[in-house]
């Protein structure tokens, strides 16, 4: 079995999870908002399905598909490591940002006179 990471590798997958990760939907609606063929579309969902990412469940006449967080865990644990680096920036740009609203003077509001 592929790992994770090879999973999540291919960019259309990514795109599917990224519509999955908002709301359930049907093959129609990924292919139709990814511009991508039926036949693609089915072949990546079946990887994501064997992998763990998504499950589906059937609708009347249609198979919906939705995310399975579980798999991601993997990815989580390991981007853990790196989220020091883009935390410090992120923290230091509020402190920028603060600052610069602290030193702003405000505008008074004044009466125009008649």
């Amino acid at each position: 079995m592929e790992s994770a990471f090879s999973i999540i590798a291919e960019p259309n997958r990514r795109a599917i999870l990224s519509l999955l990760a908002a709301s359930e939907r049907s093959v129609g609606d990924i292919e139709e908002e990814l511009q991508l063929p039926q036949p693609s579309v089915s072949k990546h969902l079946r990887v994501l399905r064997e992998a763990g990412f998504v499950e589906s469940r059937v609708d009347t006449q249609r198979r919906l598909y939705r995310i399975k967080p579980e798999p991601l865990i993997e990815v989580d644990a390991w981007l853990a490591q790196f989220r020091r680096f883009w935390t410090t920036h992120v923290d230091a740009l509020e402190r920028h940002l603060d600052h610069m609203d602290q030193s702003r003077p405000t505008k008074r509001k004044t009466r125009r006179k008649k």
